[in-house]
């Protein structure tokens, strides 16, 4: 057999078991170069994430009635205080800094501000990565997926998801996690205290509110976060919706390129399939990781609104 040959056959092996162990395109050493993590690296995000928050939220405390103004500092606000979902995504894998004390108080702060309980999401979210888009397994899949139009907007309003996770915290905060097979026993303790907690803060911000006859709670948090969430259910649609449902970790998540200021705050996370795919590279690395995987990936979009487009264009026949 010639040189040549023998070249073409190694590389039709490498990609076949690449193809059949996607976790091995990368070697060790190129993975173990990505997967270095840094504090300071967490640090300026997160300083950058909060800036905005902070500024937004200043423009639309002090412009209150001019609303040319006031609106678009309102949606910037609610927007960027809804990705705080992604930092705490990004610290409760434990990738967002170096040190995991620090992931795990951020994780914990940005789920107050975004909704979430980072401390249940944990583990609710490590069965996503284990069984990413399987039937039966995957506790995203319970999730509504558009059936027609009227789902459609029903999910982008947000609604189904303030009712996910007011009937979620009710429960935890009760200790009700029968229903949760991917909280372990040992967990259950420690996710009860987190969930009180946490709705112990909200507690205090509306008494706080209550004593000073001001909606602070309503107008600084609810209101932003209503109007927030419908542009982050915008985004979140694209990671599965329409991609495969099976363990293919090459087919089931998807790519999508999108404006850097949501790049931004959503933590590199539109670079969905590589997060899946390697969920130990820190969303700093990942920029730098897609062109060393694109080529494998089967779903990859130029931006949400196309996205949502195919979505809609296929209302009913998206696998659900």
């Amino acid at each position: 057999m010639s040189s040549e040959m023998i070249t073409q056959t190694k590389l039709w092996d490498d990609k076949t078991e690449q193809h059949q162990n996607p976790q091995q395109i990368l070697s060790v050493e190129e993975l173990s170069i990505l997967n270095e993590r840094s504090n300071l690296k967490g640090l300026v995000q997160l300083i950058g994430h909060l800036a905005i928050i902070g500024c937004s939220g200043y423009v639309w405390a002090t412009n209150f009635g001019n609303w040319p103004l006031a609106i678009p500092a309102l949606i910037i606000y609610g927007f960027s205080l809804a990705c705080m979902f992604a930092p705490m995504h990004e610290a409760g894998h434990r990738t967002a800094f170096a040190n995991n004390r620090l992931n795990d108080i951020v994780a914990w702060f940005a789920g107050v501000l975004s909704f979430y309980n980072s401390t249940f999401y944990r583990r609710y979210h490590k069965w996503h990565h284990r069984y990413t888009r399987v039937p039966g397994k995957d506790p995203e899949l319970t999730d509504l997926t558009p059936r027609n139009l009227g789902e459609y907007f029903l999910v982008l309003s947000g609604l189904p998801w303030w009712l996910d996770k007011i009937q979620g915290h009710y429960r935890a905060a009760l200790g009700k996690l029968d229903n949760c097979p991917f909280i372990p026993d040992t967990a259950k303790a420690e996710v009860i205290r987190s969930t009180r907690l946490q709705l112990a803060v909200y507690a205090g911000a509306i008494a706080v509110s209550f004593a000073v006859g001001k909606p602070w709670f309503f107008m600084y948090w609810l209101l932003p976060l209503i109007v927030g969430q419908p542009l982050l259910r915008f985004i979140l649609l694209g990671e599965h919706t329409g991609c495969t449902l099976d363990a293919n970790l090459l087919t089931n998540t998807r790519i999508t390129f999108t404006l850097w200021p949501v790049q931004f705050l959503m933590w590199n996370m539109p670079l969905h399939a590589v997060h899946h795919l390697y969920p130990s590279i820190p969303f700093h690395a990942m920029p730098q990781a897609y062109p060393m995987l694109s080529n494998h990936f089967t779903h990859v979009d130029s931006g949400y609104i196309k996205v949502n487009q195919y979505i809609l264009a296929n209302l009913g026949k998206l696998p659900c």
